[in-house]
């Protein structure tokens, strides 16, 4: 009879999440941003596939016609899924810029262009397709939604330090999926589970400097040479693992994900409470601003 595995590190039924050795417990890995209609895509894919049964037996014309509806719809699928998880990312961001192409209102384009495709009755006439590409857009931007159309917390916010703070961030996740992937090679959940702790830590000191751009030069290290760093410790680690499963090299490298995540949540936290800092110090100077003209502010205690 088969036996449920249990050892030190196995979960129990009913035992509530734990953390890593050295990490606190809400430091666990968070999950992408999903957005609420992910899933509608997937039917618009699958409502493209009678074009695809009915393409062939009626002649040439037919057949390019079904083929290409079918094509165009499930690009819109593909132009639709995109769209959401720019939506998702730009409302988990507390500062964002607007998607650089609206892939929705593209997507509600396509999906009108791939209707008026399929439309083979002979009476419909190019006006009557016309018409069916115009309510296959409405039914897309009803369905979907628009795109976000403006940047948000972009407000006093350098466009030019804002880039650099764009091209560190991608730099960082370049070496944040590098080390993934390289851990993914040795197929252990818990390893592949630690790794993804200390990527959220690290994409939340990410998303610390997005909020306030200024504070790249006080991370910048911690985005490039440390993730570097634990990027080239992995994959080494991965290859001396896979050929050796040395315990030592395993324990050394977990505890140097621990400092590095330990290390990441404080200049994280103290980015945000500098940031905090600074807006009791701008508090204070207004209140003593309107005391000096005659102006009574209310002290919040």
């Amino acid at each position: 009879m088969a036996q449920r595995f249990g050892g030190k590190y196995s979960p129990r039924p009913g035992d509530p999440a734990k953390g890593f050795p050295g990490v606190a417990p809400d430091r666990l890995p968070e999950a992408a941003p999903r957005h609420r209609l992910a899933g509608r895509p997937v039917w618009l894919a699958a409502a493209a596939f009678p074009f695809l049964f009915n393409a062939f037996g009626d002649g040439p014309i037919a057949l390019a016609r079904n083929l290409g509806a079918f094509a165009t719809l499930g690009l819109a699928a593909f132009l639709f899924r995109e769209g959401l998880k720019a939506e998702a990312a730009w409302e988990a961001r507390k500062t964002a810029r607007r998607p650089a192409v609206p892939r929705k209102a593209l997507g509600a384009v396509v999906l009108g262009a791939g209707l008026a495709l399929g439309a083979q009755a002979p009476e419909l006439g190019p006006i009557g397709a016309g018409l069916v590409a115009a309510v296959g857009v409405a039914l897309g931007l009803i369905a979907f939604g628009l795109d976000p159309m403006r940047d948000k917390g972009m407000a006093g916010i350098d466009p030019f330090q804002q880039d650099r703070v764009a091209k560190v961030v991608a730099e960082g996740e370049k070496h944040l999926t590098a080390l993934r992937e390289a851990i993914a090679r040795i197929d252990d959940a818990r390893l592949t589970a630690r790794t993804a702790a200390f990527a959220s830590s690290a994409r939340g000191l990410f998303r610390a400097v997005e909020d306030d751009p200024a504070d790249l030069t006080a991370a910048r290290r911690y985005m490039t040479i440390y993730l570097q760093g634990a990027r080239d410790a992995g994959v080494k680690f991965a290859d001396l693992w896979v050929g050796s499963r040395d315990a030592g090299a395993r324990a050394d490298f977990e505890a140097l994900l621990d400092d590095l995540e330990a290390h990441f949540t404080a200049r994280t936290r103290a980015l945000q409470e500098g940031g905090r800092e600074g807006l009791e110090i701008e508090i204070e100077v207004l209140r003593e601003r309107l005391a000096r003209d005659g102006v009574s502010a209310p002290r919040a205690d």
